[in-house]
């Protein structure tokens, strides 16, 4: 068993640490300044990432066995960690992925131009503070349950911040999380299961849980 937390690095990252791994790792973080500065090289990746159209990540995730080599400066081990994030966050959706890229090639063939139109969320949503924090929230329905893409700006620039999102039963699911960035600004695309007609919150959490903003759903 691999007890040494630097490991987690990878996964930490791209924000897909369980709570008592994320703990594990935010200690070991204060003490190691290898991790540090690892860290501090790799912190953007996962915007880099999230800007990414679905069938760009989607083939992002087979790289560790296609012929095409990681980006110069971000570790191959990075990359499995991502393949490994997206194969199992995103196995439910590869039929769909599937029937939506050939319908956009179709698409793309006789109305080219249409692509560059941006989807329309089915709900949207904003919050902000008096001092200057603001957080928007774009929901688009889905088969499987609510994609959410994230904006905000003057947001904590340190830790870790998490999306939870609360259904009408009391239940809950965390979309995403991510490392803060020093700007404050965010812009990331996370997922839940809850259905977009269940949804009744969401909230932004930092890294001790604490509540940041929170959007009520009517």
């Amino acid at each position: 068993m691999n007890t040494n937390p630097h490991h987690l690095l990878g996964a930490y990252v791209l924000g897909g640490l369980e709570p008592a791994d994320l703990a594990l790792f935010e200690a070991h973080l204060q003490d190691c300044g290898t991790c540090r500065k690892e860290l501090a090289v790799l912190e953007k990746v996962p915007m880099l990432l999230d800007s990414l159209p679905v069938p760009a990540a989607v083939a992002l995730a087979g790289i560790p066995g296609g012929s095409e080599a990681p980006a110069a400066g971000v570790p191959a081990r990075l990359f499995n960690e991502l393949a490994h994030r997206r194969r199992t966050v995103r196995r439910r959706w590869a039929a769909l992925a599937g029937a939506v890229a050939a319908a956009c090639l179709a698409v793309g063939l006789a109305v080219g131009p249409l692509l560059v139109r941006p989807a329309q969320p089915d709900a949207a949503y904003s919050v902000a503070s008096g001092g200057g924090l603001q957080v928007n929230i774009d929901m688009a329905r889905k088969t499987w349950g609510t994609e959410l893409a994230v904006s905000g700006s003057s947001l904590p620039a340190e830790g870790t911040l998490s999306l939870w999102v609360r259904d009408r039963a009391g239940g809950e699911d965390r979309a995403c999380a991510w490392t803060a960035t020093p700007s404050g600004k965010v812009k990331v695309t996370g997922a839940t299961p809850i259905q977009l007609g269940s949804i009744s919150s969401v909230e932004l959490r930092d890294g001790a849980q604490r509540a940041v903003a929170v959007i009520t759903v009517p």
